[in-house]
């Protein structure tokens, strides 16, 4: 009954979310700032920027990314005006899950590099006034790992680390099956028996990842030392990979988990959507221990000074959920639970002004008062944001993210507008593709967006000095690379610069109050305001024919004449020069920044 009740309740819960939002939907939305005298802390107004360690820059010639071609390219971080780099997990792991699987959370993948290594980025790093997080793999280790094969061996202090179960005996075949119908992320069973042991052993994601037991102190006290080790190397922070798995439910009073139900979403039983996800994901204690997380960083500066670490949160749980890793009134959460909106909601439903502010309702109506909001449009796990939305929208959309209140978060090469690659069944290295099959691995690998960074035009990109890459370059790289568009009176990689330096020069952009609307299915429009300071407006044109928009439908006052700052790059309007607000003619997907001054 306590199952059937906690379900209906989380039902109960999005629908009345979504109806608050559909009464809302067409009115402009007004979000006040704090006082615009407010001393923001470093990560309030940070531009984040994700690097997926393998294919961003190789030094040594295997075709590998590593933490040398990092370190090479930190000053080309430091041009674009980042705050801070987040890296994929650099650990030492048999690479299954392409650093996701840790055999080691407290050493570096050789492959990456060494631990001097690690140390000459981190100092490197700080000389240039860059921060660097470390993405924290919490929620399992690789089968590699000591831990595990001490479990499997039920070590003393080791026994209880992982999730063991007998199974069930089939009372018609008497052969042993898993304890639930549970599926991993990666397809199929969530158990895996071990003859060892000869217990099953849960892994939400692929059979080499089993997964830790928080309802064990002594793991929970492990992953607290990770976080401190890593704290003591210089580390600025951690996104924390996967949180919405990390609990399951409690098992009743015989041992027994309860079985997920059909949840009608497609009807590929192999596929972890075939079955709800009431019993494995959004537990109550997984926000607890993300509060026990920040308490850990908190503890650190508290006892050896310098500047905030910050805590990242990665999931797509509903907003009732995500809301609570914030914090409450007594205690400190997550600095960031990361906001997906302009991902998930642009998948379902497609790219229009209407979405975009759908998108944004939905986080800052139901975030707490006095919390910053993020803004991502893409990460390793998605398909690239300038082939989601199109190519000709990746300006307009880096423009959103800059121009919302808060942080915003770039994953790498969404600055030059790079495209997924096209990768062959043959070329799919990805698990989540490998655990398919030719016919339908598209739908499930991410080998796409995680092609090698584009440095140049010339031999593999720039990426590597070596003969081949580890996956096959995106076939725009010639026309599609850091070196040309430095070079380009006009660029993708130009128009984020010249945001990114908006961002931290206008007080308006930091501390102001922000308005934003869906005039029309295709228009959209975000303006932040600040008392003596200079109004910034950001339009843009989502649509496919050229529009002319009044101004004056969205702000009344808005009257006087607007100086155009940043323009979209296939715009035809000059900077500097001041446009009427009441016709404002935009071309399709054209986007523009513009200042009352």
């Amino acid at each position: 009954t306590r199952y059937f009740d906690l379900t209906q309740a989380m039902e109960l819960l999005s629908l009345l979310t979504l109806l608050l939002l559909a009464i809302a939907s067409n009115e402009a939305c007004q979000v006040q700032s704090s006082s615009s005298e407010t001393t923001k802390d470093w990560w309030q107004t940070a531009q984040f920027y994700q690097i997926y360690p393998r294919s961003f820059k190789d030094s040594d010639g295997d075709g590998i990314g590593d933490l040398n071609g990092i370190t090479s390219k930190l000053e080309y971080l430091k041009d674009l005006g980042v705050t801070a780099a987040w890296l994929s997990p650099i650990f030492k792991s048999p690479m299954v899950d392409f650093g996701y699987d840790i055999s080691d959370f407290f050493d570096i993948q050789p492959e990456y590099g060494t631990l001097e290594d690690f140390r000459t980025l981190i100092k490197r790093a700080k000389e240039l006034d860059l921060k660097i997080v470390l993405d924290f793999v919490p929620n399992h280790s690789s089968n590699e790992s000591e831990w595990f094969l001490k479990s499997v061996k039920r070590e003393k202090g080791y026994e209880d680390y992982y999730v063991w179960h007998d199974g069930k005996v089939n009372s018609t075949t008497g052969k042993r099956e898993p304890p639930t119908n549970w599926l991993q992320y990666f397809r199929g069973s969530a158990w895996e028996w071990n003859e060892v042991r000869q217990q099953y052993y849960l892994h939400q994601f692929a059979v080499q990842q089993p997964d830790l037991n928080y309802r064990n102190p002594l793991v929970v006290e492990q992953m607290k030392r990770v976080l401190r080790y890593w704290l003591n190397e210089g580390v600025s922070g951690f996104r924390c990979d996967a949180l919405p798995p990390l609990f399951e439910v409690v098992p009743d009073s015989d041992g027994q988990f309860p079985d997920e139900v059909v949840s009608g979403a497609t009807e590929d039983k192999e596929d972890r959507d075939y079955l709800t996800t009431t019993y494995i994901e959004n537990q109550p204690e997984t926000i607890d221990m993300v509060y026990q997380w920040r308490t850990v960083l908190d503890d650190h500066k508290r006892i050896f000074g310098g500047n905030s670490s910050v805590l990242l949160i990665e999931t797509y749980s509903p907003a009732w959920f995500t809301m609570q890793f914030y914090g409450n009134r007594s205690t400190e959460g997550a600095h960031l639970p990361f906001n997906f909106n302009l991902i998930t909601v642009m998948e379902q439903s497609g790219l229009s002004a209407s979405n975009v502010q759908e998108a944004i309702d939905l986080w800052l109506k139901n975030m707490p008062a006095g919390r910053t909001p993020n803004w991502v449009l893409g990460n390793h796990d998605k398909r690239r944001a300038a082939s989601r939305y199109g190519k000709e929208n990746i300006d307009g959309m880096n423009m959103l993210v800059m121009i919302l209140p808060g942080v915003s978060v770039t994953y790498q090469g969404e600055e030059i507008g790079m495209t997924d690659g096209e990768i062959s069944w043959e070329d799919t290295v990805d698990p989540w593709g490998c655990n398919s099959n030719p016919n339908i691995y598209e739908q499930y690998t991410r080998d796409p967006e995680r092609t090698p960074f584009q440095w140049t035009g010339g031999t593999n990109a720039g990426f590597t000095n070596g003969s081949s890459t580890w996956l096959p370059l995106a076939a725009d790289y010639a026309t599609i690379n850091v070196e040309k568009e430095l070079s380009d009176d006009h660029s993708h990689l130009k128009i984020y610069k010249a945001l990114v330096a908006l961002r931290k020069s206008s007080k308006t952009l930091q501390n102001g109050s922000t308005k934003y609307q869906a005039l029309s299915e295709d228009i959209f429009v975000v303006q932040r305001s600040l008392t003596k300071s200079a109004t910034i407006v950001l339009v843009i044109n989502f649509g496919s024919v050229a529009k002319t928009v009044d101004l004056s439908q969205f702000d009344k006052s808005r009257t006087e004449s607007l100086q155009l700052l940043i323009r979209s790059i296939d715009s035809t309007k000059k900077e500097g020069t001041r446009y009427d607000p009441k016709a404002l003619s935009l071309d399709p997907s054209e986007a523009l920044v513009l200042t009352t001054e």
